[in-house]
């Protein structure tokens, strides 16, 4: 049976109680079912009367333009040095293909991101040539959304071209980036970080890069890399995280704010040899990201209401059901990803429109298509969700 302690974080969870860290860490250490199954049921109520039941996608494309990559995360089976074999840099006309293609399938999104590539210049400045890639998709399709380059790659520019990140995100929005993935957070804590991503921007810049986005304009989503080294008590500071800079964006009225919160269960598969050794297992533990996916529900509260799932790494089935565990979006069509499908997962590269509606239907939730910042879409027209 639960305890009454938890039962009472659960109902106050439902009043919009905001959790505190140490209830956090209760909740994600709870291993009895009983515990666990209303901790689940708690989420989903709650995501009900946040969101309501229908259960969204967007039809998008990913295009990761390089895979040439400087940095060298423990976690990454995605880059490559210039001269291996298995290394690419696409082509303008190569990115413009795919944007078409995307665009004849009814995509309303490009997602965009890539290695940090440091060949990736023209004239001498990287900036003009993520601004060349930004003019090559929106030049022929000014009317897609387009939903690029991460923190880290903000961070990268700056540091090329020595100039400010206000500098380089305003250019960015300027030139038509709609807004920013946020991705590259992994965990937000320095310790787990100097391991996984030791050449990362540390936790206090990815946090500026994100706030000055959304001072500037340019909304961005949050993710949480799990399942790996880090702690459940780590993993509640990084959601503390992303709740405090939702609420200071919100609370200083910026113009953006984060769009939705995206789990990511580590993919080890194919990961470099050391962390697959320390981690010990090659695909995510469903159990652990559906405690976390509820949990994560009830401590961001309402400052973040929209919730995804990875279909890429848990499988459409997994995914289908982390819509019971609070989630309210089951994610994007992508057509094309190669970052998580080289690390070994299983869940495929791309989804087809119907297959998703299959698996929202069988949950008895209606659907619905949406646009990149969460309004639905039918018939051309935009709707808020309620």
């Amino acid at each position: 049976m639960t305890t009454k302690a938890i039962e009472k974080i659960l109902a106050r969870a439902l009043t919009g109680y905001e959790l505190s860290p140490q209830e956090g860490v209760l909740l994600l250490q709870q291993t009895e079912l009983d515990a666990i199954a209303a901790i689940r049921d708690t989420a989903n109520q709650l995501r009900c009367q946040q969101v309501g039941d229908t259960v969204t996608y967007v039809i998008n494309r990913n295009i990761n333009f390089t895979n040439i990559c400087e940095q060298h995360c423990s976690f990454c089976a995605f880059r490559r040095d210039a001269d291996e074999a298995e290394a690419y840099w696409l082509e303008w006309g190569q990115i413009l293909e795919k944007t078409t293609d995307a665009v004849q399938r009814g995509a309303t999104e490009i997602c965009m991101q890539g290695g940090l590539n440091p060949q990736a210049k023209i004239n001498g400045r990287s900036l003009l040539y993520y601004l060349k890639l930004i003019e090559t998709i929106k030049a022929q399709f000014p009317q897609l959304h387009l939903h690029a380059f991460s923190p880290q790659e903000v961070a990268f520019i700056a540091r090329k071209d020595d100039i400010s990140y206000a500098s380089v995100i305003a250019a960015l929005r300027d030139a038509g980036v709609d807004s920013m993935p946020g991705t590259a957070a992994e965990v937000l804590d320095d310790r787990v970080r100097r391991i996984l991503c030791p050449e990362k921007i540390n936790t206090a810049t990815w946090i500026e890069i994100v706030s000055t986005a959304h001072r500037l304009g340019v909304p961005t989503t949050s993710t949480m890399l799990s399942g790996h080294i880090e702690t459940p008590q780590q993993q509640i500071h990084h959601l503390q995280q992303l709740r405090s800079l939702q609420q200071t964006s919100q609370r200083r009225n910026y113009p953006a704010t984060i769009t939705e919160f995206i789990l990511l269960p580590f993919v080890g598969q194919e990961a470099p040899k050391p962390l697959r050794r320390r981690v010990g297992r090659d695909q995510p533990l469903l159990a652990d990201a559906l405690l976390l996916t509820a949990v994560a529900r009830l401590f961001l509260g309402h400052a973040i209401p929209n919730h995804q799932p990875s279909w890429v790494k848990l499988g459409l089935t997994g995914a289908t059901e982390a819509l019971k565990w609070g989630c309210n979006d089951i994610g994007g069509t992508l057509m094309e990803e190669h970052i998580t499908t080289m690390a070994g997962a299983i869940g495929g590269t791309c989804m087809e429109v119907e297959t998703l509606h299959t698996a929202i239907s069988s949950l008895n939730r209606p659907h619905a298509q949406r646009d990149t910042l969460y309004y639905f879409l039918k018939k051309d027209e935009k709707h808020v969700r309620g």
